[in-house]
């Protein structure tokens, strides 16, 4: 894999607080009470807000964002209500209400605010036909209870990508649909370039954060789950320390 300069070196930020956040960048609109009640984190150019995804994108531009990576939920839970399958707890998904489909305004947004589009989960979307599916290849064995691949949709007119790499085993897993930050470099090697802005409508685990900061991008990040929200911080945090540390 592609080795990067990373760029951003900025101090840590100690501590979980955030701080209000709804300055908008479109102010041809007013922001609404969902808006401003927008709070974020700053880490160096990459911006973790706690909010509700839609709201957020009201307040951004037309095309503010030349990629959005994004991995909405897709009614997963719904399948499997009162118990565990493989080593996912579904009982965490179901109680933890975010396993909603996004509804058509989510949509709308996002294909407003951004250039181009890596959406997972795609394939249980109705988003427009492609060339350029990602097919990421868990290399698991044919007994695991769970999918043993999952795609991607993009909007990129390029040949479809096979992305074979093992799902971590290193017990870190603090969100059920946590990628590996592996993954989401290679996304971003394999499609991003020098320069541009990227959105994360579904953080979660935050994992693509770290990838952002390793190649170089600057991000913003929404995560509507406080819980996530913390413990995806916390997670960045402990990374950045441990990076200092080398």
């Amino acid at each position: 894999m592609i080795e990067r300069e990373n760029k951003h070196q900025e101090p840590i930020q100690q501590g979980m607080e955030y701080t209000a956040c709804c300055t908008l960048a479109d102010l041809t609109h007013q922001p609404t009470i969902e808006a401003q009640k927008i709070k974020n984190a700053k880490r160096g150019d990459i911006n973790f807000y706690l909010c509700d995804n839609i709201e957020f994108m009201k307040t951004k531009p037309d095309k503010h964002y030349d990629l959005t990576i994004v991995d909405p939920p897709y009614g997963i839970g719904d399948k499997f209500k009162g118990g565990k399958t493989g080593k996912m707890n579904f009982n965490e998904i179901v109680n933890k209400d975010w396993d909603k489909v996004p509804m058509s305004e989510y949509w709308e947004q996002l294909f407003r605010v951004s250039k181009n589009q890596i959406v997972w989960g795609g394939n249980y979307f109705p988003l427009p036909p492609t060339r350029c599916f990602i097919v990421w290849d868990k290399q698991i064995s044919e007994d695991f209870s769970l999918a043993m691949a999952e795609l991607a949709w993009t909007s990129f007119d390029k040949l479809a990508k096979i992305i074979r790499m093992p799902t971590p085993k290193d017990g870190g897993k603090i969100h059920p649909t946590q990628k590996p930050v592996k993954l989401y470099r290679k996304l971003l090697i394999d499609f991003a370039e020098s320069g541009m802005k990227i959105l994360d409508t579904h953080g979660g685990s935050m994992t693509i954060a770290k990838a952002c900061d390793m190649e170089g991008f600057e991000l913003d990040i929404c995560e509507i789950d406080e819980e996530y929200f913390n413990n995806g911080l916390k997670a960045y945090d402990e990374y950045k320390r441990q990076t200092k540390l080398f």
